[in-house]
């Protein structure tokens, strides 16, 4: 099959997200990658992406990835001071009650990724608008909405209303993103101004940055940052809650020196961005120990 027709039928395939998981994974990866997959024996990281989320189905991961249900994961591990302060839970839009919640609060959806709402003047919300918006949200499935990101399949549809957090003069938070293999924080990925102009980078946990990244060059981090003097708690929190997981990605917020507790994502950008330079695909994909499918194991389980 000549590169354009295989091209345009990947581009095809990778739509009909009703497809059995361990074909669909072929699709996806070389559609973004332009590399074939090797589900049975990965080696880069974004391959194994593709592996966790057709092989490893712990009932587990299925609470950590839900924006609400995670909170008693976090509460237990590692205390509720961790924990940034929620207005409400709300399973339909017409439960949510504007009325009720400060003049700067966070709405979002807890059974998917990027559905966030963040009000910083209640009195300029147009709640016609923002109910459609809502109710759209919640007729969302995750899993279909993407590359077939198991975690999310079965989370139950809600809305949580959280407190606007903001540092003082920043027009959006940090994010410090822990990538975490066994239970031992690797490296961070930190974004910045994601209001505004959205930059991001990869940083040693002294804080110092690596030499890749998987977007372009305007997009990363160029200019020196701050390191945050909570970043070893951060750190140590990560590695607590990410304790008998292959790997998960632990995200902080850092207010004044506090660390709070973002969310735990498993499978990051879908398993679609490949690192640059290119050998670091595989040498990150060597922090992954994937574990060992049982004979006649259509899934792993256990956790």
């Amino acid at each position: 099959m000549g590169n354009k027709l295989r091209k345009l039928c990947l581009r095809f395939l990778r739509k009909i997200k009703y497809l059995p998981p361990k074909l669909y994974a072929h699709f996806l990866y070389e559609h973004y990658t332009g590399k074939r997959l090797n589900l049975y024996k990965p080696e880069e990281f974004n391959e194994k992406i593709q592996w966790y989320k057709v092989f490893y189905h712990p009932k587990i991961i299925n609470k950590l990835v839900d924006k609400f249900a995670v909170r008693d994961y976090v509460e237990e591990k590692i205390g509720v001071e961790y924990l940034n302060e929620i207005f409400g839970v709300y399973d339909t839009p017409e439960e949510v009650s504007f009325k009720d919640l400060p003049n700067q609060f966070v709405i979002k959806a807890t059974h998917s990724s990027g559905h966030n709402l963040i009000v910083t003047d209640k009195n300029k919300l147009n709640t016609n608008t923002t109910f459609k918006l809502f109710k759209k949200w919640l007729g969302t499935n995750q899993f279909y909405r993407t590359g077939q990101e198991w975690a999310y399949k079965d989370v139950k549809p809600r809305l949580i209303a959280e407190k606007y957090l903001k540092e003082d003069h920043s027009s959006s938070l940090i994010d410090y993103k822990f990538y975490c293999f066994d239970g031992v924080a690797k490296f961070l990925e930190v974004h910045l101004d994601r209001a505004d102009h959205h930059k991001r980078g990869f940083f040693d946990l002294n804080f110092k940055p690596l030499p890749f990244r998987y977007v372009t060059i305007e997009k990363s981090i160029t200019n020196e940052i701050k390191k945050p003097s909570n970043l070893s708690e951060m750190k140590r929190l990560s590695e607590i809650l990410s304790d008998k997981l292959p790997f998960v990605r632990v995200d902080f917020y850092s207010i004044k020196g506090k660390s709070i507790f973002g969310e735990m994502t498993f499978y990051p950008s879908d398993g679609r961005k490949d690192f640059i330079p290119d050998e670091y695909n595989k040498i990150i994909g060597d922090y992954m120990n994937l574990p060992k499918l049982k004979k006649g194991q259509k899934s792993i389980t256990e956790y």
